[in-house]
Protein backbone atom coordinates (compact mmCIF):
# COMPACT_ATOMS: atom_id res chain seq x y z
CA UNK A 1 0.00 0.00 0.00
CA UNK A 2 1.47 3.20 -0.82
CA UNK A 3 0.21 7.24 -0.07
CA UNK A 4 -0.58 8.85 -3.15
CA UNK A 5 -1.33 12.48 -3.63
CA UNK A 6 -3.81 13.45 -6.50
CA UNK A 7 -3.28 17.41 -7.36
CA UNK A 8 -6.16 17.66 -9.54
CA UNK A 9 -9.18 20.54 -9.33
CA UNK A 10 -11.82 18.52 -10.69
CA UNK A 11 -13.85 17.24 -8.21
CA UNK A 12 -15.29 14.55 -10.58
CA UNK A 13 -11.71 13.82 -11.87
CA UNK A 14 -10.73 13.47 -7.95
CA UNK A 15 -13.51 10.88 -7.08
CA UNK A 16 -12.74 8.28 -10.61
CA UNK A 17 -8.70 8.33 -9.71
CA UNK A 18 -9.57 8.20 -5.79
CA UNK A 19 -11.94 5.07 -6.63
CA UNK A 20 -9.57 3.28 -8.72
CA UNK A 21 -6.44 4.25 -6.75
CA UNK A 22 -8.33 2.97 -3.35
CA UNK A 23 -9.42 -0.36 -5.00
CA UNK A 24 -6.31 -0.98 -4.95
CA UNK A 25 -5.22 -0.58 -1.60
CA UNK A 26 -4.04 2.79 -1.75
CA UNK A 27 -4.20 5.44 0.88
CA UNK A 28 -4.84 9.00 -1.00
CA UNK A 29 -4.79 12.81 -0.38
CA UNK A 30 -6.11 15.12 -2.09
CA UNK A 31 -4.47 18.87 -3.14
CA UNK A 32 -6.95 21.07 -5.65
CA UNK A 33 -4.22 23.01 -7.07
CA UNK A 34 -0.47 23.12 -7.12
CA UNK A 35 0.61 25.27 -4.62
CA UNK A 36 -1.24 22.92 -2.28
CA UNK A 37 0.30 19.94 -3.55
CA UNK A 38 3.80 21.24 -3.12
CA UNK A 39 2.63 21.76 0.88
CA UNK A 40 0.97 18.38 0.89
CA UNK A 41 4.08 17.05 -0.45
CA UNK A 42 6.30 18.79 1.68
CA UNK A 43 4.53 17.92 4.82
CA UNK A 44 2.84 14.08 4.17
CA UNK A 45 5.71 12.55 1.88
CA UNK A 46 3.56 10.78 -0.67
CA UNK A 47 5.01 7.91 -2.58
CA UNK A 48 3.17 8.48 -5.63
CA UNK A 49 2.00 11.95 -7.10
CA UNK A 50 -0.63 11.92 -9.65
CA UNK A 51 -0.79 15.49 -11.49
CA UNK A 52 -3.11 17.31 -13.45
CA UNK A 53 -2.22 19.91 -15.47
CA UNK A 54 -4.75 22.22 -15.62
CA UNK A 55 -5.33 24.00 -12.07
CA UNK A 56 -5.50 27.08 -10.38
CA UNK A 57 -2.54 29.05 -8.76
CA UNK A 58 -0.23 26.90 -10.02
CA UNK A 59 -0.18 24.02 -12.79
CA UNK A 60 0.98 20.87 -13.17
CA UNK A 61 3.80 21.45 -15.24
CA UNK A 62 4.71 24.11 -12.69
CA UNK A 63 4.08 22.07 -10.32
CA UNK A 64 6.06 19.16 -11.48
CA UNK A 65 9.18 21.10 -12.25
CA UNK A 66 9.53 22.69 -8.51
CA UNK A 67 8.58 19.40 -7.08
CA UNK A 68 11.29 17.73 -8.99
CA UNK A 69 14.33 20.50 -8.61
CA UNK A 70 13.56 20.37 -4.89
CA UNK A 71 15.75 18.09 -3.04
CA UNK A 72 13.35 16.82 -0.23
CA UNK A 73 10.89 15.78 -3.24
CA UNK A 74 13.05 15.18 -6.45
CA UNK A 75 12.50 11.29 -5.42
CA UNK A 76 8.74 10.94 -5.37
CA UNK A 77 7.14 9.73 -8.97
CA UNK A 78 5.19 12.04 -10.72
CA UNK A 79 2.96 11.21 -13.12
CA UNK A 80 0.44 13.73 -15.27
CA UNK A 81 -2.53 12.56 -16.27
CA UNK A 82 -3.92 15.37 -18.36
CA UNK A 83 -7.10 16.19 -20.90
CA UNK A 84 -3.96 18.15 -22.78
CA UNK A 85 -2.64 15.15 -25.20
CA UNK A 86 -0.96 16.84 -27.84
CA UNK A 87 3.12 15.19 -27.97
CA UNK A 88 4.28 18.21 -27.46
CA UNK A 89 2.61 18.65 -24.08
CA UNK A 90 3.81 15.01 -23.06
CA UNK A 91 6.78 15.90 -23.92
CA UNK A 92 7.34 19.27 -21.66
CA UNK A 93 5.64 17.36 -18.93
CA UNK A 94 8.47 14.76 -18.87
CA UNK A 95 11.29 17.62 -19.48
CA UNK A 96 9.26 19.08 -16.03
CA UNK A 97 10.60 16.02 -14.64
CA UNK A 98 7.19 13.61 -14.63
CA UNK A 99 7.81 9.90 -15.05
CA UNK A 100 4.68 9.78 -16.94
CA UNK A 101 2.00 11.08 -18.63
CA UNK A 102 -1.17 9.61 -19.65
CA UNK A 103 -4.23 11.22 -21.07
CA UNK A 104 -7.58 11.81 -20.17
CA UNK A 105 -10.34 9.97 -20.08
CA UNK A 106 -8.11 7.76 -17.61
CA UNK A 107 -8.74 3.23 -17.56
CA UNK A 108 -7.97 1.64 -14.21
CA UNK A 109 -5.36 -0.69 -16.60
CA UNK A 110 -3.69 2.33 -17.62
CA UNK A 111 -3.07 4.08 -14.78
CA UNK A 112 -2.44 0.93 -12.57
CA UNK A 113 -0.14 0.05 -14.89
CA UNK A 114 2.07 2.98 -14.77
CA UNK A 115 1.11 3.63 -10.83
CA UNK A 116 2.67 -0.32 -10.56
CA UNK A 117 5.76 0.50 -12.32
CA UNK A 118 6.96 3.68 -10.73
CA UNK A 119 6.11 1.91 -7.49
CA UNK A 120 8.02 -0.80 -8.35
CA UNK A 121 5.38 -3.51 -8.19
CA UNK A 122 5.18 -4.35 -11.22
CA UNK A 123 2.36 -6.54 -11.79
Amino acid sequence: MALILIADDSPTEIYILKKILEKHDHQIIVAEDGQQAIELTHSKRPNLIVMDVVMPTLNGFQTTRQLSKDPLTCNIPIVIVSSKDQETDKLWGLRQGAKGYLSKPITEELLMSKVNILLGNIA
